[in-house]
């Protein structure tokens, strides 16, 4: 079984949410995390919780531009409904 590697993906996510956007990493780490540094502490390698991950990529499902593929080989967390979120 190939191990995930939880940064590497983020910050696909995350570069491809900037690029589609037309948005710097810092800003989009402001947008996701209220933290112009997170992703920039990633690239460094800093970790995150498994919570801290899974609310970043809610955010990304979330907030995905319309017509803009998701990163090839990046697992997608499910939206969740109005029900699940209660």
């Amino acid at each position: 079984m190939a191990r995930m590697d939880y940064r590497a993906d983020l910050l696909s996510v995350a570069r491809a949410f900037g690029q589609a956007t037309n948005r710097s990493l810092p800003r989009v780490s402001t947008m996701v995390r209220n933290d112009g540094k997170f992703f920039d502490r990633l690239e460094r390698g800093a970790g995150c919780t498994m919570a801290t991950y899974e609310a970043c990529m809610r955010w990304f499902t979330s907030n995905w531009p319309e017509g803009v593929d998701w990163p090839d080989g990046v697992a997608r967390i499910e939206k969740r409904s109005a029900e699940d979120a209660a």
